[in-house]
């Protein structure tokens, strides 16, 4: 029964009660009232892409004579309002949906028919409307949008805020090996001595890595680039015009300054999610560097006095609810979570393309949401990795002479002059004894100027 908080709508299933404040209307609430699941929507990036695809298509089909200008006009400037933002609160539906996101592809079409109804001094759910499918689907399916616009959505994101951040890191990574080359430490191997090095040298392998993980996700972009639109169902360019295709991705490229292009073959864009899975997992290889990286960081700075102490994380927060004065290193524990669940999002969206079956992956919701989610986490964590931990970071020098110093690596030295096994069982009487090498090789009669310069670290580095 219909009442001032409702409108009547019908549909091909039949009358539904909408809220009378909704701009979506009756698909969208009945996917509301099938998928309460996780209360979980997709991003405003992907929310932005699909008011980027219903404008492009509309310009598009009133240039090739198909829409009506007024009401291809009221669809432009209603899908440029959710580009903006203005209508986010109207997408309703849950991550988890019914197949291939006919759901979002539905609550876009019906919040930009409402609005561009209202624009043409309708009113919402009006006999006279501009229809959700006739006219702002036109030339679509949701087996094209849906997937294009996830590529839209992944790209600006990973353009405009995942490669500054992983650049910004990198950056922050390199200043610290700069500030840091002067300082000699032991190297470790096994989690045990080895020779000496640079702490400014381990600190450059990190930024190298971070530089290395830049350039793959910026390599990963070219297959983002790729949209199928005009695909529409499974690939034939069924009821769209033939410069449909061209026309709706230039304007695209217009609208984003970005250099999106039509697949090299249209039907596997409509069968496989490979650009998703490409980017997945360069996105998984970042979480297994950063989770690498940041173990490093917290095993380099354990203590402060039963530890290795080599490097002071800055302080951020107390880390104890029982001990005093302790300080833990939650921005490295942060980064280690944020991974691990990068990490999970691969194996989820790996799993969801097994689920491709003929011409289409069904599953294109979820890997949507673990691709964006993902880049999204990345995105917000390491500014906070660099700007409340790597930029503070101090070298304990002291301590990194004192632990170098007393390495029984430093023997490796003496290998080319004394052999291996001679080597070996100097270490071997050093460690077994808890003497210094010094102390062993002069016990041994065996120390002199030569011997003293095989054993200095500056000259093994």
């Amino acid at each position: 029964m219909c009442s001032d908080h409702y409108r009547k709508e019908k549909d091909t299933l039949g009358e539904v009660l909408v809220p009378s404040e909704a701009y979506y209307g009756s698909q969208t609430q009945r996917a509301v009232l099938n998928f309460q699941i996780s209360g979980k929507h997709l991003p405003r990036s992907f929310i932005r892409a699909q008011g980027l695809i219903k404008a492009a298509a509309a310009i598009t089909n009133m240039e090739v004579g198909k829409l009506p200008p007024d009401v291809g006009q009221a669809i432009v400037d209603a899908s440029n309002e959710v580009t903006e933002g203005k209508w986010d609160q109207h997408f309703v539906i849950d991550v988890y949906q019914a197949g291939a996101g006919t759901s979002q592809n539905m609550n876009a079409n019906e919040v930009i028919a409402n609005r561009a109804t209202e624009l043409l001094a309708g009113s919402l759910g009006s006999s006279f409307r501009v229809h959700p499918n006739d006219h702002v689907n036109m030339a679509q399916s949701t087996n094209d949008t849906f997937p294009s616009a996830l590529h839209i959505a992944a790209a600006e994101q990973i353009v405009h805020q995942l490669l500054p951040a992983i650049q910004t890191l990198e950056q922050a990574l390199e200043t610290k090996a700069t500030e840091f080359m002067s300082i000699l430490k032991s190297g470790r191997t096994h989690l045990h001595d080895a020779v000496p090095m640079r702490l400014g040298q381990e600190f450059s392998g990190y930024a190298g890595t971070i530089q290395s993980m830049y350039r793959a996700l910026e390599k990963s972009l070219d297959s983002l680039y790729e949209l199928g639109l005009g695909g529409n169902a499974i690939g034939t360019p069924i009821n769209t015009h033939p410069d449909y295709p061209q026309k709706v991705i230039t304007e695209i490229c217009r609208r984003t300054n970005m250099p999106f292009r039509a697949p090299t073959n249209i039907f596997s864009f409509m069968q496989n999610r490979n650009a998703a899975f490409r980017t997945m997992s360069i996105l998984k290889e970042l979480a297994v560097h950063l989770i690498k990286m940041t173990s490093d960081l917290r095993l380099l700075s354990s203590g402060p006095r039963t530890g290795l102490s080599e490097i002071t994380l800055p302080p951020v927060q107390p880390g104890s609810t029982i001990m005093p004065g302790k300080v833990n290193p939650a921005i490295l524990e942060m980064i280690h979570m944020v991974s691990c669940q990068v990490i999970g999002y691969e194996t989820a969206i790996a799993t969801a393309g097994m689920a491709g079956q003929l011409e289409i992956n069904v599953m294109m919701p979820v890997i949507a949401h673990t691709l964006l989610e993902s880049i999204e986490l990345l995105t917000n964590a390491l500014p906070v990795l660099v700007s409340k931990c790597i930029n503070g970071i101090q070298a304990n020098e002291e301590v990194c002479k004192t632990w170098m110093e007393s390495s029984l690596s430093l023997v490796t030295g003496l290998s080319p002059s004394m052999g291996y096994d001679l080597a070996a069982q100097i270490g071997m009487q050093a460690d077994l004894e808890n003497k210094t090498l010094t102390q062993v090789l002069e016990e041994l009669g065996l120390m002199n100027e030569n011997v003293k310069k095989e054993i200095d670290p500056n000259r093994m580095l």
